[in-house]
């Protein structure tokens, strides 16, 4: 994790977007924190991953819910059944 101060993003910004594409940079101000910069594809990644882990969150709730649930084997048999009809 790095820390830097506003100063050396508004001062260094090339370095710093260079930085940036490795990890996230916590920006302070006064000492205190105040944002993290961080390069595009890190974010879209971290969106992606916020993404997936919440459509994970409604499977589980819903099987824990009482909804049907498949199996691998179930699913490609019915595929397959699917596609044999086309």
């Amino acid at each position: 994790m790095l820390i830097k101060s506003s100063s050396a993003l508004r001062n260094d910004y090339d370095a710093m977007a260079k930085l940036a594409k490795e990890q996230p940079i916590y920006i302070t101000r006064n000492g205190e924190g105040e944002m993290v910069f961080l390069s595009q594809e890190l974010y879209e990644r971290r969106e992606a991953e916020l993404t997936l882990l919440e459509k994970l969150l409604e499977a589980e709730r819903n099987r824990l819910a009482g909804a049907p649930v498949y199996s691998l084997d179930e699913v490609e048999k019915e595929l397959e059944e699917i596609y044999a009809e086309s």
